[in-house]
């Protein structure tokens, strides 16, 4: 991976258009090239965050669903933003589409349409060992071909087989927590798992 410069970092930062931050700063910008930067704030030491880098996570994850036969955003670059305190990033090609809760929040009436294909994208998943522990409405992205992708997947593994019960609970409810921490209760999560449990 390699360092990009100061002036390099401080362009992007002037240029893109902040799509998410948090109190440490910018988390993910569009840059004026239609591809989008991310960067990864470390959560752990600094040295154990340049031994196992989060950008390098990030990029191994999109390949493991690309690679599942799933719509993943396409990696151009990752690098060293700062090598000395961890902080790593990525220049990536976002997924066309919007995300299932942008859909939703814009025609609450409409989201019923897609739910049986929703259900059958998340059991797919399941069943192909696919345990996106963030897995949530934000994370899921309606292409304009009515099919589904995924973003923001740096909490993501492959498992050898199908998730268990236990997994799949947890993946359910971190959707349900998510909801209500949205405030989109209203979002008709009973019918989506009545869809799934019935879904091939």
């Amino acid at each position: 991976m390699r360092i990009v410069t100061a002036q390099e970092r401080e362009n992007w930062l002037a240029e893109g258009k902040v799509l998410e931050k948090d109190a440490r700063g910018p988390k993910v910008l569009a840059l004026v090239n239609g591809s989008f930067l991310k960067i990864f704030y470390t959560r752990r030491r600094s040295f154990l965050a340049r031994l196992f880098p989060y950008a390098e996570r990030f990029a191994k994850n999109l390949a493991t669903l690309t690679d599942a036969g799933f719509h993943a955003p396409e990696v151009i670059e990752i690098f060293w933003l700062d090598k000395s305190k961890g902080l790593s990033g990525c220049i990536y090609q976002p997924l066309p589409g919007i995300s299932i809760e942008a859909f939703f929040r814009a025609d609450p009436n409409r989201i019923k349409e897609c739910l049986p294909a929703l259900a059958s994208f998340i059991k797919s998943l399941h069943k192909k060992g696919i345990y996106f522990r963030s897995l949530h409405i934000g994370n899921i992205i309606l292409l304009p071909n009515g099919s589904f992708g995924l973003i923001d997947v740096l909490d993501l593994r492959k498992k050898r087989s199908p998730l268990g019960r236990d997994l799949v609970r947890r993946n359910f409810a971190h959707l349900r927590n998510h909801l209500k921490r949205k405030k989109l209760e209203d979002f008709p999560l009973e019918d989506l798992l009545q869809l799934y449990t019935s879904a091939q």
